[in-house]
């Protein structure tokens, strides 16, 4: 079985979790979602890349910088960035690359929940 296909079944058994036509998976994690996919970077190197979004279209404004720059220096798994849209509003997201070569299944679904869970814990702080 590949690392796509073991990935979205180890998550399935703890999470919702969607296959989309590209082969990406979309996770629904305690109030957030995000995108996961696999990447081969080289052979015999596959990365999972995770895109966690923890708020959008909050106001943008010194407060909220202050607070995502915290939590992006507290943050142990992941970058934790402040993406500022037209208008004065701004998305909060988490992004997480890691190498999944050599994890069975046990240490994948346990690493992915510590990411989704840090996530959950930063926007638990946002919002």
């Amino acid at each position: 079985m590949n690392l796509a296909d073991r990935l979205g079944d180890v998550l399935a058994a703890v999470m919702s979790v969607d296959t989309e036509d590209d082969g990406s998976l979309t996770v629904r994690h305690d109030g957030t979602v995000a995108s996961v996919r696999v990447v081969a970077i080289a052979e015999g190197l596959e990365m999972v890349s995770l895109t966690q979004m923890l708020a959008w279209d909050l106001p943008c404004d010194a407060e909220l910088r202050r607070s995502v720059a915290a939590l992006a220096h507290t943050a142990t798994l992941g970058t934790i960035t402040l993406a500022e849209q037209a208008g004065g509003i701004a998305d909060v997201m988490l992004r997480y690359n890691f190498p999944a070569g050599g994890l069975d299944d046990r240490a994948l679904q346990t690493l992915m929940l510590m990411v989704l869970d840090g996530g959950v814990a930063a926007r638990r702080e946002l919002v």
